[in-house]
């Protein structure tokens, strides 16, 4: 649970998932069909959904 005492954030799952190193688990390198079509606006709330909705992408390709 990301609301708990533990937790993983997107760049180490990122990591994981595409078999690379930490500082190289960037956005350009992770595969666009993670990405769904949002606003990218710098507003906070966008930003979280938009944030929300890649971890959220990445889990079910985890879970696949």
């Amino acid at each position: 649970s990301p609301f708990s005492h533990s937790a993983l954030d997107i760049k180490t799952l990122a990591m994981a998932l595409l078999k690379i190193p930490y500082r190289q688990s960037t956005k350009k390198k992770m595969p666009k069909r993670w990405f769904d079509e949002l606003p990218h606006s710098h507003k906070a709330l966008d930003d979280a959904v938009e944030q929300g909705a890649l971890f959220c992408n990445m889990l079910a390709e985890l879970r696949e």
